[in-house]
């Protein structure tokens, strides 16, 4: 496990990636089905009506088996949509099978934005969110963008606000020992890896 104390912020983000993208196809392909086995029937999959997940991009675990079983339960699903304007903020896009994808700036595969289809953060039940690194108390090192920590900050005002459940996706090897939180890094829920929750 690395010690993130010994490298930067972005020192400790090239790394992860790195490792996680180091992983074979066969490895991505059982990670994801022990990322399903984890979650599918917990109760907090189980219960949450609104879900939203993310497309994997550049060595992430994938979470496409959850969405197909949410999808298959009837649950509404959405991925996140980078706005044209501001270029800062995200949002939360209902998404349905088979609908057509565009690439957006950064490569990642999201639904053409529609304002009717999109949900406000506070009214999805658990967000499914990707992560380069994790520790064991909630602590999470996202791409360096913010747009999750963005989209989540009225959480820091509403200390009472419960919703949505935050769990982070990640391969094992995406564990360091403790990360340095900075003020506005929103924590989450618990992480979940193909083999374990955090």
């Amino acid at each position: 496990m690395l010690d993130p104390t010994l490298l930067s912020r972005k020192q400790l983000r090239r790394t992860l990636r790195q490792t996680r993208r180091a992983l074979s196809p066969a490895e991505q392909r059982r990670a994801a089905q022990g990322l399903y086995r984890q979650l599918a029937q917990h109760p907090v999959f189980r219960r949450a009506k609104h879900i939203a997940l993310y497309l994997p991009n550049d060595g992430e675990i994938d979470p496409r088996l959850l969405l197909r079983a949410a999808q298959k339960r009837g649950k509404a699903t959405y991925l996140p949509v980078l706005n044209a304007w501001p270029r800062s903020k995200m949002v939360f896009q209902r998404i349905r099978p088979a609908e057509k994808l565009r690439r957006n700036r950064f490569g990642i595969s999201e639904p053409r934005a529609n304002s009717a289809q999109q949900r406000k953060v506070w009214a999805l039940d658990l967000i499914l969110l990707p992560l380069v690194g994790f520790d064991s108390e909630g602590g999470r090192l996202g791409m360096g963008g913010g747009f999750y920590d963005r989209s989540l900050a009225y959480r820091a005002r509403r200390k009472n606000c419960h919703k949505p459940t935050l769990l982070g996706l990640a391969h094992e090897c995406q564990q360091v020992e403790k990360l340095a939180m900075a003020s506005w890094d929103v924590p989450l829920n618990a992480t979940v890896t193909d083999q374990q929750w955090y």
